[in-house]
């Protein structure tokens, strides 16, 4: 999906989620190729494989606390609290969003507590995490070292982050969208202060994307809204594909 320019932003991803409530057939698709199972409601591109990943590297246990920024409808910090008995605190600008993921969360009895902030303003109180989970959202901040600034904030000493997005192969290649131009994982996370601060490709998380993104393109998505703007964003995933890398980042608060 490629969003308008901020201001409405909040305004797009509410009409975004609400569309994905009467499109079973999207959610179905994106978990087919991400192997993930249908109870996982995810927004983001984040596999099976990538989830465990994540899980190691946050290192939660039981009574620790995850916050899940710009966790839509709270599929990865659900997943993750049910594996490691944390607690979880998921902030998203969608107030739609934070409606789902609340439900959601009832649903599945979890921990959890969803509410509506930003990358760069979450409303927590310095110091509340133990670990953050960004998975592919750092690139929506409007200015993107203030979300890192703000990662930091509300980590504990010994905190960790996870992050999930994608570098340009080519930083300030003009070819990709404006908010993927220069994303830089590494600089943005040592600025904000991180130690031990990690960068891996990803190259098998962009194959099942590859595949997920061809099968969207060649549906025909009728009057189905969500469908619409699945198969829109595959049409033009090919050049994000193509001059980007997959990347998982992690990292410590000293």
């Amino acid at each position: 999906m490629q969003p308008p320019e901020p201001g409405s932003l909040a305004e797009y991803f509410d009409h975004w989620y609400a569309d994905m409530t009467v499109s079973p057939v999207k959610d179905e698709i994106q978990q087919r190729h991400l192997g993930l199972p249908p109870h996982l409601l995810s927004s983001s591109l984040l596999g099976w494989e990538g989830i465990a990943e994540a899980v190691t590297a946050l290192r939660l246990s039981g009574g620790a606390t995850l916050v899940d920024l710009a966790c839509g409808r709270g599929g990865y910090g659900l997943e993750i609290v049910d594996r490691t008995g944390a607690r979880l605190v998921g902030v998203d600008f969608s107030a739609e969003a934070v409606r789902q993921a609340t439900e959601h969360a009832r649903r599945r009895g979890a921990k959890a507590e969803f509410r509506v902030g930003d990358l760069t303003s979450t409303g927590l109180a310095a110091g509340v995490a133990d670990g953050v989970l960004c998975v592919d959202a750092i690139q929506f901040a409007p200015q993107p070292q203030a979300a890192y600034q703000e990662i930091r904030r509300i980590l504990a000493p010994g905190g960790r982050a996870v992050l999930t997005c994608w570098e340009p192969q080519e930083p300030g290649d003009e070819r990709l969208p404006a908010r993927l131009r220069h994303v830089d994982l590494a600089a943005g996370l040592t600025a904000a202060g991180f130690g031990k601060v990690e960068v891996r490709h990803r190259p098998a998380w962009r194959a099942r994307e590859r595949a997920m993104w061809a099968e969207a393109a060649a549906l025909d998505p009728g009057d189905d809204p969500a469908l619409l703007s699945f198969h829109n964003e595959a049409l033009r995933s090919p050049t994000v594909i193509d001059l980007t890398r997959r990347v998982m980042a992690t990292a410590i608060a000293p």
